[in-house]
């Protein structure tokens, strides 16, 4: 990683709604422009990100998403209303931070829920995408949620059925993703607090077997960040991100002519590596990297191939 460094710009972007978009740019001003497309959703983008860039030769620019980071109105406050958050309402922010910003084209960097984004951007503009660097593809396809939230159950069935538990006793065959999106905005604290601790426990316990990971590595951040992660991504994932099923993947053609690099764990039990090898089926221009000793959270050998494809596209053509 390179070393720490800070922000040379930064502000809020007004994207209607009521909402303020926190962005930030390091690096080097005349450098390669590339965005930070953090996962979640709802997680916010961390100084660590940017550490994966060249500064000399990149313009390194970070934003967090609507109601979540720095962005506001914040998800963790209950009066704070995420009918104005989709998937679409990102896209459009995407976009007029580009403009804000004053770039042509730039490279898009991210993984988790920040891959399906990407993909959406991307399929939406590939005229403004000068190349993608995935760490760890999901699609958002009800398939994926589906394993996510149920059929990693045959790993852990004891924690699911904490997780299953969560949700009042006459909706736990139904759809739980729902359930918690409703117990998420409800009026009274200590059921929010209950739903975003079960939420959170599962979420820690599909990563627990991974070597390189970190014990509670979800549960551990800040209160307010949590509670804005989970309610966020309850809200999405009830709504299947409003995506149409296999969307991304039907449109995969749409990329040709944008190169990309697919960063995946061998061992990701999140996020499955079977959508990363299907994307890479569809589309000619990506290079699939199976990472053998990693999974969702990463290792050393995976931020050796993420440096890698950076320094790769540092030296190509803008």
């Amino acid at each position: 990683m390179y070393p720490p460094i800070e922000p040379y710009e930064h502000g809020y972007l007004d994207a209607g709604d009521g909402h303020l978009v926190y962005w930030e740019v390091c690096g080097n001003p005349q450098g390669k422009p590339a965005v930070v497309v953090h996962g979640g959703p709802g997680s916010g983008c961390t100084p660590g990100q940017r550490r994966s860039f060249d500064p000399e030769r990149y313009r390194i620019i970070l934003f967090d998403q609507r109601n979540c980071g720095r962005s506001l109105p914040h998800a963790s406050d209950p009066a704070a209303n995420l009918t104005a958050n989709t998937t679409h309402h990102l896209l459009a922010d995407m976009e007029s931070l580009r403009k804000h910003l004053g770039v042509d084209r730039w490279l898009l960097f991210g993984g988790s829920w920040g891959s399906t984004l990407m993909l959406c951007y991307a399929q939406a503009h590939p005229a403004r995408v000068s190349g993608m660097v995935f760490l760890g593809v999901t699609l958002t396809t009800r398939s994926e949620l589906d394993w996510l939230y149920r059929g990693v159950r045959r790993f852990f069935p004891a924690e699911w059925q904490r997780f299953r538990n969560g949700v009042p006793e006459g909706e736990r065959d139904g759809d739980l993703l729902t359930a918690y999106a409703r117990l998420t905005n409800d009026p009274d604290a200590a059921v929010r607090a209950k739903a975003t601790q079960d939420w959170v426990t599962w979420e820690d316990t599909v990563i627990s077997l991974e070597v390189n990971g970190k014990p509670n590595a979800y549960s551990n951040r800040p209160p307010a960040t949590v509670q804005a992660l989970v309610r966020i991504c309850a809200h999405y994932f009830s709504n299947a991100a409003w995506l149409e099923e296999g969307v991304l993947l039907r449109n995969a053609h749409l990329l040709a002519g944008i190169p990309g690099v697919l960063i995946h764990g061998r061992f990701d039990l999140g996020c499955p590596l079977e959508s990363a090898w299907q994307l890479a089926q569809a589309w000619p221009d990506a290079r699939l990297i199976v990472v053998e000793d990693s999974g969702h959270t990463g290792s050393d050998t995976m931020r050796t191939e993420i440096l890698t494809a950076l320094e790769q596209f540092a030296v190509s053509a803008s």
